[in-house]
């Protein structure tokens, strides 16, 4: 808005020029130091001008230079100015008490109030008298305002400020009164930082957070002071360049000592301080009660899942149990009523052979000879034995309901069957036998006398041989082979190998096929060694009377009976003999006894081929044994090398 000055009186207002457009406002930024009275006036809440905070500054530190008083230095004129780097440059002006907080106004002021009060003209006006040259202690003015007023020299002197208290508290004396110990400390210590904003120590009650930050700061803690006012050279009285080279190395060696010094110290503060703060305590409490909370919380939940997981198993584990039960008692009941089942099969098989029994006793077997009623008697037999419940049923039912006749040619027909069923298992069994030898003498090497050509002696003398030497003998197949080759009359070598693998095709056999072949081996036994041993009718003794003594033969089964016996009751036994005894049926306390006295008579053997031995002697002659019996001597001679070493 622009203001103009009123009219005169008895003159008028004219319009001389129209404006002929609108007035447009201006956003004006303010620069400089207008830009600053604009921040302060802002921050006040003021709208004063630049100006008038000008003029206030000056008044406020007007108003300070007149408040500042000097404090007298008493030892200022017993200074020696050649020792000026060892004097309190703040104490010379008279600022002692203010020291690094004063203001440059304030040295200026204090160095001017200095001067006029002690200065040689005016000391010299006052009648003192004055020393010539630079021996007077206003030298030492000087140079405290020359360090002063320059803040480079200010810096290096206060770096070294003779009144700074570098002591650090050990953790005993803040064992008791931590804050009040170490508070003041740090409060000192934090002029040297170069960051503003320092934090503080705090109390009992600040945060985790603070003491954190606190220590934090302090431990990367950033010094400013330096050591450059204690250099003992100054490389201004160097005289060449080479020298003040050297000086400068020297002072720095000596500042970086200082300075790591320095922050040793800073860093033993915070390490005491750290170790003592009771905050830290009960944060690392607190911490650990917090994590022994966590673990039990986890270890309840690993608990509740572990039983949780027991208790779903242990009811799996039920469900598996019930189920088993429940499967057992149905395969239970299932066996039951198949045993009930069979049973009644069982019987009812009895109970149509009984009567298919007595159906052909009524009708006398359908014979007036006694032969054939013997033969047709065990052909009943054959068939109660072959036929199934049907079938019986079917032929009980055609002889009770027919004549005897006609039941007599359904018998005869039903014997006939099974005649011929026997006849073709027989065949099939044959075969497989023969392809059975084939394969083992295919299996054996297939080539050579040794795997072909059999005889059926060869046959009975490999059973026998097979049974004279159980397993457990030594060598047992090579000692069949050389017993096979010694006492057979085909003259064919048989090897171990070619034993062995006919022992396996025989043992493949039909039963019948082996009894058939037992029969005829005992019966050429019986032909070729006729001699009946001879009963002697005295009482044996109880001692042994000699190996050739006659007794019942003892058989294969009582054989192994007594040496069972023998093994259940050893030597230490009470009664030994009685139990053995009651052990092997149809033997006496004394046969046994007897029995093993003849097994060991001054004989090395092994007790199964004693006994052999005992049983050969048994069977034969007194005097005849060793002359007649080819058979005895062989098993004894090819028995008793491999145990003595000697034929």
């Amino acid at each position: 808005m622009l203001l103009l000055p009123s009219a005169a009186d008895g003159q008028g207002t004219a319009i001389t020029h129209a404006l002929t457009s609108a007035s447009t406002l201006c956003q004006v930024e303010p620069v400089g130091r207008w830009f600053e009275a604009f921040v302060k006036r802002r921050n006040r809440n003021a709208s004063a001008s630049f100006q008038e905070l000008e003029d206030k500054k000056e008044l406020s530190e007007e108003s300070e230079d007149e408040e500042l008083q000097l404090e007298e230095f008493p030892m200022l004129k017993t200074l020696d100015p050649k020792d000026w780097k060892n004097q309190d440059h703040y104490a010379v002006l008279g600022l002692g008490h203010v020291r690094y907080k004063a203001t440059q106004r304030q040295i200026k002021a204090a160095h001017k109030a200095m001067v006029l009060k002690h200065h040689p003209d005016k000391r010299k006006a006052a009648g003192e008298p004055i020393k010539e040259g630079d021996n007077d202690y206003f030298t030492c003015i000087t140079k405290a305002y020359e360090m002063l007023s320059d803040p480079v020299k200010r810096r290096a002197f206060n770096s070294v400020d003779p009144t700074f208290d570098n002591s650090v508290p050990s953790k005993s004396e803040a064992k008791d009164n931590f804050f009040e110990v170490f508070s003041p400390v740090f409060e000192r210590n934090s002029r040297w930082s170069n960051k503003k904003n320092v934090p503080k120590l705090g109390d009992m009650n600040s945060s985790f957070e603070d003491v954190d930050a606190f220590y934090s700061f302090w431990y990367n803690f950033d010094s400013w002071r330096e050591f450059s006012y204690l250099d003992e050279e100054e490389k201004e009285k160097a005289e060449c360049r080479d020298e003040r080279r050297w000086i400068e190395k020297q002072n720095r060696a000596t500042r970086a000592q200082r300075k790591k010094e320095e922050m040793n110290r800073i860093r033993t503060l915070v390490d005491n301080a750290y170790s003592c703060d009771p905050r830290i305590k009960k944060f690392k409490e607190e911490e650990k009660a917090k994590k022994e909370a966590e673990k039990k919380a986890k270890a309840e939940a690993k608990r509740k899942e572990q039983e949780a997981k027991e208790k779903q198993r242990q009811a799996e584990l039920e469900a598996a149990r019930l189920a088993k039960e429940k499967e057992e008692e149905e395969v239970r009941q299932q066996a039951l009523l198949a045993k009930k089942e069979k049973d009644i099969q069982k019987k009812a098989i009895k109970k149509e052979r009984q009567k298919l029994r007595n159906s052909c006793k009524t009708w006398n077997h359908f014979s007036d000879n006694e032969a054939e009623r013997v033969k047709m008697m065990e052909e009943v037999e054959k068939l109660c034995d072959r036929l199934e419940l049907a079938s019986l049923q079917c032929l009980n039912e055609t002889l009770t309901s027919s004549t005897k006749e006609v039941g007599k040619a359904a018998l005869e027909k039903q014997i006939e069957e099974i005649n011929e069923q026997i006849r073709k298992e027989k065949e099939e069994a044959e075969a497989r036998m023969r392809q059975a030898s084939r394969n083992a003498e295919k299996s054996t090497g297939g080539s050579g006398n040794g795997s072909k050509n059999w005889s059926e002696d060869d046959l009975q003398l490999l059973i026998k041989a097979v049974n004279l030497f159980p397993a457990g003998t030594n060598s047992r197949w090579e000692v069949i082979a050389n017993y096979m080759n010694i006492h057979s009359s085909s003259g064919v070598k048989r090897t171990a190998k070619d034993v062995i693998g006919k022992a396996k095709s025989l043992q493949k056999l039909d039963p019948h096929q082996k009894d058939d072949i037992n029969k005829k081996a005992f019966d050429k036994f019986k032909k070729e060694h006729g001699v009946v041993p001879q009963a002697d009718n005295a009482t044996p003794s109880e001692r042994f009377e000699g190996p050739c003594t006659d007794f019942t033969p003892w058989t294969t089964e009582e054989q192994k009976l007594l040496e069972q016996a023998l093994k259940t009751y050893p030597v230490n036994t009470p009664e030994r003999w009685e139990k053995i005894a009651a052990a092997v049926p149809g033997r006496t306390k004394k046969d046994c006894m007897k029995r093993y006295k003849v097994s060991h008579v001054s004989s090395p053997l092994p007790f199964h081929l004693s006994g052999f031995l005992a049983l050969a002697l048994s069977t034969h002659q007194p005097r005849q044994w060793c002359l007649n019996d080819r058979l005895t001597l062989s098993v004894l001679h090819t028995c008793t090398k491999p145990v003595l070493g000697k034929s």
